[in-house]
């Protein structure tokens, strides 16, 4: 467990471990709040009140800031019982910012309700702390993409051919097919990766360039049919911020 959780064991008395994955305004003072929890899952909640002057929970809900909740009911939506922060929020600014929001999208777009993923957990509370340490973000994102596909058993075996069973070659070309895995090809087109990159993603260890290219090749490849045909609103906020920068510069 990460630093921030250090010391933390309050599940005997109904707290569990969490972070706040996306927040929503609800009538006139209260939030609905898309978590992720140690032992639960993602679960929705309705904090009522939490966004009136005398709440003490206002600054509290925020993504990236780790939580211990309480909270009950049957349905679909739990009512927040309480809510205490370990520690303020992670530093994340500028591209970490965005990246770990982009990480907080997938696991709210592709997570199904009330799984336990508690491996899962601290992989995205590594992910997180690895973005608030980090100035290149592409190894953390493409760790927890890997490491989201794995527990949602996206099964993959980088090391071996399909078709013949043999180790992978670092030099050799291989070709992907969905549900059977990486096989001997000399062809060339976006399904097509390099031996030393199966093995950097199977470690997820990447060395070059190239090997992020192709682990981020991949992880979209393997990623698009949970997220379906719908864009990733963190992505599009990012690229609508870098566009504006570059006006911005060539002014």
């Amino acid at each position: 467990m990460a630093p921030y959780f250090l010391g933390i064991n309050m599940i005997a008395e109904g707290l569990q471990r969490c972070f706040v994955l996306h927040r929503r305004p609800y009538s006139e003072s209260s939030l609905i709040l898309d978590i992720f929890s140690e032992e639960y899952g993602r679960l929705t909640l309705m904090s009522k009140g939490a966004r009136s002057k005398r709440s003490q929970l206002k600054g509290a809900l925020q993504p990236f800031t780790p939580l211990l909740l309480k909270w009950s009911g049957k349905g679909s939506m739990k009512t927040l019982r309480q809510a205490e922060p370990i520690s303020l929020g992670l530093p994340l600014s500028g591209l970490t910012l965005y990246s770990a929001m982009y990480v907080n999208e997938l696991l709210a777009r592709v997570l199904m309700a009330e799984v336990p993923m508690p491996a899962l957990f601290h992989d995205y509370l590594a992910a997180l702390t690895e973005l608030a340490q980090c100035d290149n973000p592409e190894p953390a994102l493409r760790r927890f993409e890997l490491a989201l596909l794995s527990a949602m058993g996206y099964g993959v075996d980088f090391m071996h051919c399909a078709g013949t069973g043999e180790l992978i070659d670092p030099d050799m070309t291989y070709r992907y097919r969905e549900q059977k895995g990486f096989i001997a090809s000399v062809r060339q087109d976006n399904l097509t990766f390099l031996g030393n990159e199966l093995i950097a993603i199977s470690e997820r260890r990447f060395t070059t360039k190239q090997q992020l290219k192709a682990a981020k090749r991949f992880t979209r490849i393997a990623l698009k049919p949970y997220l379906g045909g719908k864009p990733l609103k963190s992505r599009e906020l990012f690229m609508q911020v870098m566009a504006s920068k570059s006006r911005s510069i060539g002014k």
